[in-house]
């Protein structure tokens, strides 16, 4: 079982990269595979950093043989997607945004179809959009064909919408505990749902 991780952030080691490293290792604890994707690395060498529809139906053209088809090539064997991203203006990042804009050849091939989703934002302040932005997250999830969770686990309660954090995330306890939560029930909901993901890989 694979659960990726998905930096939007344009900084690799700030709040955000932070809380899905939390979320991944309490999945990593019931035995799954771990990876964290950051966006502003995989969009590096794109010549154009935004999609700019340049086929429809998309073939893909933009991430052939580069670091943005390698991201891609590991989503197309994820059973959990754990997407992260700061607090812009009220929504994601430009960077998150980009890179799920230029995912349209993985939704052509459904290859994100029952994949497992969960989410987190942070802001800067304690009321700062993370709901709104989690929202955003959820919306762009669901047009792959995504199967969206909360935060809640057996051992714990019924959860909330995932995990909303104010920055800095390594002072927000509670922030950090209910990453935690959302990692293991990711983990447990991509593996009772293995069967929905048929794949010839």
């Amino acid at each position: 079982m694979l659960i990726i991780g998905i930096n939007g952030s344009p900084n690799r080691t700030g709040n955000t990269a932070y809380l899905i490293q939390e979320g991944l290792k309490a999945a990593a604890s019931t035995g799954a595979q771990t990876v964290l994707i950051h966006v502003t690395d995989v969009l590096a060498d794109q010549k154009h950093p935004f999609c700019n529809q340049c086929s429809s139906p998309c073939q893909g053209s933009c991430s052939r043989g580069n670091r943005l088809g390698e991201a891609y090539d590991l989503l197309r064997r994820a059973d959990g997607i754990l997407l992260g991203s700061p607090v812009y203006f009220g929504s994601v990042s430009a960077q998150l945004k980009a890179f799920w804009d230029k995912s349209r050849i993985l939704r052509k091939e459904k290859a994100l179809l029952n994949v497992v989703g969960a989410a987190l934002a942070v802001g800067g302040s304690r009321f700062g959009g993370q709901e709104t932005t989690l929202k955003a997250l959820f919306d762009m999830m669901l047009v792959q064909g995504m199967m969206i969770i909360g935060d809640g686990y057996q051992d714990y309660d019924c959860g909330h919408h995932g995990g909303c954090s104010q920055a800095p995330a390594e002072e927000d306890e509670f922030a950090r505990q209910r990453v935690r939560i959302l990692g293991l029930r990711l983990a447990e909901v991509a593996a009772a749902t293995m069967s929905l993901r048929r794949r010839d890989l």
